[in-house]
């Protein structure tokens, strides 16, 4: 994919995320890049959604790691998306150090998209993981999760 396709999927992908995931707009989510290598998704510094201690509450940076998560899967597949439905099937999450200010998730396949695509199109259900790095700004890893998800075959 060139940076100008990249480019122009960006503002594309966010708005398809932000106008079918209501959290991603109640939280003020930003797709900062998404394509099938990687999804960067940022969660900005808001006193809202904060924690008694200051920084992003555990369920924002849930919710951030998750959609960054979506983002990917949604990128990666989306020229399948009438052959199959994504859904999330469980996650793990471990908070690391304490976040505090805006922070950004980077999400990664842990599996190739041709691998996933071939056991669909063999009749599977497709299971594959997707590890999301939370970061602060300073590059610090305050949150590290693991989300596997599905394509649930439409026909």
């Amino acid at each position: 994919m060139t940076d100008e396709q990249t480019s122009d999927a960006r503002p594309a992908l966010g708005d398809l995320l932000a106008a079918t995931v209501p959290m991603v707009r109640t939280l003020g989510l930003e797709v900062l890049a998404a394509d099938a290598g990687r999804a960067v998704v940022r969660l900005p510094d808001d006193a809202a959604f904060h924690n008694h201690v200051g920084g992003p509450h555990a369920g924002a940076m849930f919710t951030l790691g998750e959609s960054a998560s979506g983002a990917i899967v949604l990128a990666a597949f989306a020229d399948h998306l009438s052959d199959a439905v994504p859904l999330a099937v469980r996650a793990e999450i471990a908070y690391r150090k304490l976040a505090k200010g805006p922070v950004t998730a980077t999400a990664t396949l842990g599996r190739p998209v041709d691998d996933v695509l071939a056991e669909l199109r063999a009749g599977g259900r497709p299971e594959f993981p997707v590890a999301v790095a939370i970061e602060r700004e300073d590059g610090a890893v305050t949150g590290e999760m693991t989300i596997t998800w599905t394509l649930r075959p439409t026909g």
